[in-house]
């Protein structure tokens, strides 16, 4: 069962650039950072707040390390902005598995590993009125 909004994916070609510029807008500091050598991105997570369940919600901020990833591939065709929405949930295998079943396109086989150890999986675009979801199992409460 999806449980919140985990995190807003944006794209951008500066992440330290973008990062200053969430903190004096409005405040957000960087919660952790790291470099996702599978996924080709360096990002940096911004909380926003916690939730009931022990989660919390951020925006993500996704700079590609080579201009194969699929966000750098995103960027060269799109530009800075919103790249994903992800739903936090206590089992991304279980919902991936239900979801699948409807008719929704599941782009990975397995979940794969994400910002902060968390196991992730995307759904396809096309069968989400045009918004990559990614579907979120924390590692830890955070």
């Amino acid at each position: 069962m999806l449980t919140r909004i985990d995190h807003i994916g944006i794209a951008c070609f500066d992440l330290d650039k973008t990062v200053e510029f969430y903190r004096a807008t409005y405040g957000f500091e960087m919660y952790h950072s790291e470099i996702n050598e599978e996924q080709g991105v360096r990002e940096a997570m911004l909380r926003i707040n916690g939730t009931s369940d022990g989660g919390a919600s951020y925006l993500q901020l996704l700079e590609p390390t080579r201009e194969d990833s699929a966000v750098g591939k995103w960027l060269a065709k799109n530009g800075e902005g919103v790249h994903h929405i992800a739903f936090g949930t206590e089992d991304v295998d279980g919902d991936a598995a239900d979801i699948r079943e409807k008719g929704v396109r599941v782009l990975y086989d397995e979940p794969r590993t994400g910002s902060m150890g968390s196991r992730i999986t995307f759904l396809h675009p096309k069968d989400c009125h045009g918004v990559l979801t990614e579907l979120v199992t924390s590692r830890t409460e955070h």
